[in-house]
């Protein structure tokens, strides 16, 4: 099944500096290896046919009619390996010389992208040998025996999937050529380059592929020279790096004495759906001539084996690596702001915080004390209710006092047992029943009481649900649905346990203590009593599934609009040798079932700040009928 991916490759081959024909058999060797991994299209350095560093050799006709001869032993060569490639050469047109970027495949040369910007500053001496691609006029060359098109507005590809071609310098002017390719429709951006290493450059320029693959909505490939080139003034360290909307893919060793070959998997299906979401695309730039390439795209319906050449994240709401403190912070920040303005705003003098010894209740107190503290105003405008019940655990318990006194917050224990058992005389509900009805009383009961102590100590309700019990409906309406300010409404369940993990290392050893005893304690509503020797006997994730699952799910069904064959795909890559097949599918039955059901309690759900790319505030990510069908989505689900 065609699931929009695309296998793409860049290497960087052994050069000999002007020995166009040992160059060539270089490229083609790799060329092929890359298209036996299954790769589509293989990019190569800048100048690679002949080595960047040949100086005034450029000049030399000879080096320019043995760089022909090469790149048609490497069009006849690359015949039948089913890929597409990008290499580089010097290319005489009329009366100038070009630096070029020539495209091709199946045996044809399909066009030449010249060099937009030519550098002639620092190391950096092109301008004595080629001329910019802006200022030729020609839109044909005669090449290999054949006449191709000739341009800087030339993109490749066919349908969805459609790639441009930018060298080296074009990537680090003010508005690279890749911006305007994008707009025209190029989803695969390609880069071929020849640039030197520089201590701490490195850095820079991994930051404008990332950024130029994020602003363009594209999958960006660089691919720079390496081991072969003159160390006479410069040394290419071979940098090989492939980002895809911002995030980097994979990149290469530096520094290298060997060739580097990297292949992997552009998701350009998501590109397209990310686009047309963003809807800046449409219509935008229609300058380009269109060079039709088949590029193949992998069929991913078999066994869990298959050659899959990325990294799925099973994660994808948290964040990892040297980001994680910066994204930890902000996403907290913005939780924190968003509460401190509806504070000041609704002139409250309190905030009510419903304090289970859960996660998602510890979360939000910890945003609430924030938010005191970032306003200047007493922790003891914080009233901490804790609120135990028939469910209500040692464990829990403990842990919902030991925070509120431990942050220096108001306490405040109100049993709802009495009132409840009341209310099921009341309602005619036996006791014994330990249906529905007897777990949403309990919700229900305790919000009552989190309102009146608001309207008592002139307060706001902080509302402690998260999105993942947003997307799965896993909450009572009107009653744990419903509050003033819903903290964490942006935040799923799988970022909710890594944020109090994350808090608990800025906090005291007492704090920190109960912090991490709450990430290990079972996640469970406690509305069912526990067992004699008072262990949780309800357990939220044998009930709806595993969150780390659903939040999976969520993020890809509403981040990208994915169908569930591409998401139930993903998963299995994500989760192997965690879940097997039929769990995954079982739960993606459950989450789109509930999902769709569950679609009213969004649409009545209070306001809550928005944290990340992915949000279901009925005014403004997720607007949806309440009566929606789930069964095409269901029906793929149960037939994949």
């Amino acid at each position: 099944m065609d699931f929009g991916f695309v296998k793409v490759a860049a290497a960087v081959p052994e050069v000999r500096v002007a020995d166009c024909v040992f160059n060539a058999g270089r490229i083609v060797s790799l060329m092929l290896r890359a298209a036996e991994r299954g790769a589509a299209l293989v990019a190569f350095p800048e100048l690679s046919l002949t080595g960047y560093t040949c100086g005034d050799l450029f000049g030399q006709q000879t080096l320019a009619e043995e760089a022909r001869r090469a790149l048609a032993l490497v069009v006849e060569r690359t015949r039948e390996c089913g890929a597409a490639g990008v290499v580089g050469m010097p290319l005489a047109v009329g009366h100038s010389l070009c630096n070029a970027a020539v495209v091709f495949g199946g045996g044809r040369v399909l066009g030449v992208v010249p060099k937009s910007w030519v550098p002639g500053y620092g190391e950096f001496y092109e301008g004595r040998w080629f001329v910019s691609g802006r200022e030729m006029a020609e839109r044909e060359v005669v090449l290999c025996g054949q006449r191709v098109p000739f341009g800087t507005d030339l993109l490749f590809g066919e349908g969805d999937l459609r790639f441009g071609v930018e060298v080296c310098e074009d990537l680090w002017v003010p508005v690279p050529p890749s911006s305007h390719e994008a707009l025209g429709g190029a989803v695969l951006l390609v880069n071929i380059s020849a640039s030197d290493e520089l201590a701490g450059k490195h850095a820079y320029l991994r930051g404008l592929v990332c950024q130029q693959s994020a602003r363009t909505l594209s999958a960006y490939l660089y691919v720079s020279a390496g081991w072969g080139e003159s160390t006479t003034d410069l040394v290419f360290a071979g940098n090989v790096l492939a980002a895809e909307n911002g995030t980097m893919l994979c990149e290469s060793e530096r520094f290298s004495l060997h060739e580097q070959l990297l292949v992997t998997e552009v998701d350009a299906g998501r590109l397209v759906e990310l686009r047309r979401r963003t809807n800046t695309f449409g219509g935008a730039e229609r300058m380009f001539r269109e060079v039709e390439v088949a590029l193949r795209r992998p069929d991913y319906t078999g066994a869990e084996g298959e050659d899959f050449g990325r990294r799925v994240d099973p994660l994808p709401f948290v964040p990892s690596g040297p980001e994680r403190e910066e994204r930890c912070t902000e996403v907290f920040s913005i939780q924190v702001l968003g509460l401190a303005r509806r504070l000041v705003h609704t002139k409250a003098r309190s905030a009510v915080v419903g304090i289970s010894g859960g996660l998602d209740s510890t979360l939000a107190l910890l945003v609430t004390v924030a938010a005191f503290d970032r306003l200047g105003w007493d922790r003891k405008g914080v009233v901490g209710v804790t609120m135990p019940g028939f469910g209500t655990t040692g464990r829990t318990y403990r842990n919902a006092l030991g925070l509120m006194e431990a942050l220096g917050v108001t306490v405040r224990e109100i049993p709802i047992g009495e009132a409840c058992t009341l209310h099921f005389r009341d309602i005619g509900l036996d006791p014994s029943d330990r249906g529905v009805t007897y777990e949403n009383a309990q919700a229900r009961e305790r919000t009552q009481i989190l309102m009146d102590v608001a309207n008592l100590t002139g307060g706001l309700v902080v509302g402690t649900g998260d999105l993942s019990e947003l997307a799965l409906g896993w909450a009572t309406y009107n009653g744990d649905q419903m509050s003033m300010y819903g903290v964490n409404a942006g935040v799923p369940k799988t970022l909710v346990r890594h944020l109090v993990e994350w808090a608990a290392g800025r906090e005291d050893e007492r704090v920190r203590a109960l912090l991490l005893d709450v990430v290990d304690t079972p996640v469970s509503p406690e509305l069912i009593p526990p067992s004699d020797d008072g262990a949780v006997v309800q357990r939220t994730e044998e009930l709806v599934g595993p969150y780390e699952l659903h939040d999976f799910f969520l993020y890809h069904f509403l981040r990208f609009g994915f169908r569930p064959a591409k998401i139930f795909f993903l998963a299995r890559k994500a989760f192997a040798g965690r879940y097997d097949a039929e769990t995954i599918r079982g739960w993606m039955r459950t989450f789109f079932r509930r999902f769709f059901a569950q679609q009213f309690k969004r649409s009545a759900m209070p306001d809550g700040p928005k944290v990340g790319s992915v949000g279901l505030s009925p005014r403004g990510d997720w607007r949806m009928p309440s009566d929606a069908s789930a069964e095409a989505w269901i029906r793929e689900t149960d037939t994949m």
